[in-house]
């Protein structure tokens, strides 16, 4: 098994059966920028929740993930893997070992879930992450273990 990569909407995950929608978040509690802004046009359940996640504290930091259930078998997993927004004194917010974290609880809902992951190439864009640091992360953790992922491209 591999990574599937194909042109389309992230937020139209295409297969059949429970889907989870994987995207990273800051740990500062901004949301309005990059992919969010698709997901809030579809549903407004995961940013309310993510605002919600961060002004009561608790378990919200790096490597936490918080599922939110937006339709029947479709669940938007907000993956807190970025410290703040931005570059500051040269280093991108991209946390790699908080987004490994992320993606093995993430492993760990879709299996009881038996369900796919879907994303756009989460981490490469305000993150400031690199896709041959981030494809390594999401083989060992969900590939690996037999969980089929679709990672898609925006046409």
């Amino acid at each position: 098994m591999s990574i599937r990569y194909q042109v389309g909407d992230a937020t139209a995950p295409q297969a059949d059966g429970p889907r989870i929608i994987c995207h990273i978040c800051n740990d500062i509690g901004g949301w309005g920028a990059g992919f969010v802004v698709a997901l809030s046009r579809r549903w407004k359940e995961p940013e309310r929740a993510y605002r919600d996640w961060y002004s009561a504290g608790e378990g919200f930091a790096l490597g936490e993930v918080q599922f939110v259930n937006v339709e029947p078998g479709l669940w938007v997993a907000n993956m807190v893997g970025q410290h703040g927004v931005g570059i500051r004194k040269g280093k991108a917010p991209i946390r790699y070992e908080a987004v490994r974290t992320a993606l093995r609880k993430v492993a760990t809902f879709a299996k009881a879930q038996g369900a796919s992951v879907h994303m756009p190439r989460i981490g490469c864009g305000l993150s400031g992450g690199t896709w041959d640091q981030i494809e390594p992360l999401i083989t060992d953790s969900l590939v690996a273990g037999g969980i089929e992922v679709f990672v898609y491209d925006f046409k």
